[in-house]
């Protein structure tokens, strides 16, 4: 029974470790998750930015596997390119052999230190950074305890004949013992944790060094396991494979030399632990070394082994909704939002045509315009039910704001195409089947508004994308222009009506169609009140514009 409980005992200090590295990679892409995608998409144009960046990412993470799925849905996204993002997984890779150097020691006496400040900033602070900062101190914390009492638990278990037996036939067999550490990491997803693990058998003395060595290529390939399997595109899949590729040469190269490298490794450091640990690194960084050069070669290759697949035939698909990356909010956030940059593509196609709708009284393109408003709205129930998934939870306030605007962004998009699709056609249909035509300065007057429309549709792809402040101030200022060219397109109009003392219905379909422009305009622009609410600028133009008694207005 002794030996049962032992099991036990030791499954929940593994247990223990995997919710102390999940608390640190929780909280530190809750709490600088935002910061590290605009790193990730500014400083990654050279490798050894790119580089450093996988390596500093990894050690804050404290998982090579969780910035492997990071950097894979940003690559299946396009927002990192095939190449740089091979660079930060080799750089991950390097990370993650730090993590476990640092851990390696003896230092387990400042667990409860950072457990105990840990606790008090996350309950005391009101600041989501710091709160994250404490989970991430809590989560070392219990890492370097949970190591300290695998040690303690195992130390007796040195002479256990029949653990002892088990652990050397795996010893024997490198390559069983290669495919047990790499299902278990990936059963895992932390290869640092299971390589602390067989840090705490070697130090014990379960295991005899190249053994072990086989246990750590094992676990080095089964950290490469969890982002491939979850890669929901041949796309997606590149990134991932590539990174399995380079460990799975790596393994074939070490598999054989265990005893050679053991043997080498022995002058760095005497003791088993310590030889797992430089190996650990030594390979990593050997194969980073390796690739580093020769990647773009390399990614072209994955680019022609798992080509990009022909999109599919429906467009309200959703092409970047990958299910993968609700597990990193900032990700996700990423994929929701190239995919409402496709919901406003179709708004732009719905639109440009208009001119030409009522010009020419083009029934093809008016059909064509009808046809995609479905689709549109299919594509923002996606959209929301994704961000559903995601929840609150994950989110820090800043993803949470950011989720709001992708929300807000799919709300007003989805009223455009249903004013363009239903109201505009409508009343496109009715002035053909009238056989009405407008004067040559109603369609001027129509024109030099749609043109206003346009290029303010051009500044909410700037606010949207960038939050970009002047551009919304831009598309807020252009909204009174608007209105006064309605309004003296209406006038205009309504005076030739009442010359020519002919109406037949076309002053009450031209006066709609401008009404629709100004509110089509209307919901672009309050694509940017976010945005100038948040630094300020909203209540300063409310107040410049708000009437005051000296006016005369009440």
């Amino acid at each position: 029974m002794k030996g049962t409980f032992a099991l036990f005992d030791i499954a929940g200090y593994v247990a223990l470790l995997l919710w102390g590295t999940h608390m640190v990679t929780s909280g530190v892409l809750r709490g600088y998750g935002s910061a590290l995608r605009r790193w990730l998409g500014r400083y990654l144009g050279r490798r050894p930015a790119a580089f450093a960046f996988g390596v500093c990412i990894t050690a804050l993470l404290q998982s090579s596997t969780a910035t492997g799925m990071m950097a894979t849905s940003f690559a299946a996204s396009g927002f990192l390119g095939l190449a740089p993002g091979l660079v930060v997984m080799l750089g991950a890779n390097v990370g993650t052999t730090l993590i476990v150097q640092v851990m390696s020691f003896d230092i387990a006496v400042i667990a409860p230190i950072l457990i105990l400040l840990g606790t008090a900033v996350h309950r005391r602070s009101d600041d989501v950074r710091y709160e994250n900062l404490g989970r991430v101190a809590i989560g070392l914390g219990l890492m370097l305890l949970s190591l300290h009492l695998l040690v303690l638990t195992m130390a007796p278990m040195e002479n256990a004949q029949a653990l002892r037996a088990v652990l050397q036939s795996l010893s024997d067999e490198p390559f069983i013992a290669l495919l047990v550490a790499a299902v278990l990491t990936w059963a895992c997803h932390s290869s640092v944790a299971v390589v602390l693990l067989i840090v705490s058998l070697a130090t014990t003395g379960v295991v005899d060094a190249p053994g072990a060595l086989a246990l750590v290529l094992g676990a080095n390939l089964g950290g490469t396991l969890p982002a491939l399997f979850d890669a929901g595109s041949p796309v997606a899949r590149r990134l991932p494979l590539g990174n399995l590729l380079v460990r799975a040469f790596g393994c074939l190269i070490c598999l054989p030399l265990l005893h050679l490298i053991a043997q080498w490794l022995a002058p760095l450091g005497v003791s088993p632990a310590r030889i797992v640990v430089n190996f650990h690194t030594a390979f990593n960084l050997a194969l980073a070394l390796l690739f580093i050069l020769p990647v773009e070669r390399f990614a072209q290759f994955l680019v022609r082994l798992l080509p990009e697949p022909p999109k599919p035939s429906d467009a309200s698909v959703p092409q970047y909704l990958d299910p993968a990356a609700l597990d990193s909010a900032n990700v996700a956030l990423a994929n929701a939002a190239r995919e409402a940059m496709r919901m406003l593509d179709m708004v732009e196609n719905m639109l440009k045509g208009l001119v030409e709708v009522f010009g020419k009284d083009d029934r093809m393109r008016a059909a064509a315009i009808s046809r995609m408003d479905p689709t549109l709205d299919r594509l923002g129930v996606a959209i929301r039910e994704y961000l559903a998934d995601l929840g609150g939870e994950a989110l820090n306030e800043e993803d949470g704001e950011r989720s709001q605007d992708i929300l807000s962004f799919i709300i007003n998009i989805e009223h455009i195409g249903d004013i363009t699709a239903n109201n505009l056609m409508e009343f496109a249909a009715k002035k053909a089947e009238r056989g009405q035509d407008f004067s040559a300065d109603d369609i001027l007057d129509l024109a030099a508004i749609h043109n206003q429309v346009m290029e303010s549709l051009q500044l909410a792809v700037a606010v949207f994308l960038r939050s970009d402040v002047r551009a919304a101030q831009q598309l807020v200022a252009r909204k009174p222009a608007l209105w006064r060219m309605e309004n003296e397109s209406s006038e205009r109009h309504i005076r030739a009506l009442r010359e020519q003392r002919d109406d037949g219905g076309g002053g009450d379909v031209y006066l709609r169609i401008l009404r629709d422009l100004k509110r089509i305009h209307s919901h672009l622009a309050a694509l940017a009140y976010p945005v100038l609410e948040r630094v300020g600028l909203l209540q300063e133009r409310l107040v410049r514009e708000s009437p005051s008694p000296s006016n005369g207005v009440l």
